[in-house]
């Protein structure tokens, strides 16, 4: 059993609402991100901040088994990443 830094279990939480897809800056996140407000925000006047995962952190999670690529046939840094049944496991038992 692994033990996780906070960083990398939010990592693997976002991985576990969606598949991850490379965006710029060495970054992943959802396909389509985008900023949202707040549902009980009548004027949307605080935008939400898009959640994203650094590389390096999806690569300890890829390392660790906990998430995998999507597409074998595309090099790693493109393919999009999704949560193995390891990772859904580890959510459950710790967090």
């Amino acid at each position: 059993m692994h033990e996780l830094t906070p960083v990398q279990i939010r990592g693997l939480k976002l991985a576990k609402d969606g598949d991850l897809f490379p965006a710029e800056g060495k970054k992943w996140t959802h396909l389509n991100a985008e900023i949202t407000y707040a549902r009980s925000d009548r004027f949307k006047e605080r935008p939400q901040k898009i959640k994203f995962l650094k590389t390096a952190t999806l690569n300890e999670l890829r390392d660790f088994g906990l998430l995998q690529a999507l597409n074998p046939d595309v090099d790693l840094e493109e393919s999009a990443h999704g949560i193995t049944m390891a990772g859904k496991m580890w959510l459950l038992r710790n967090k």
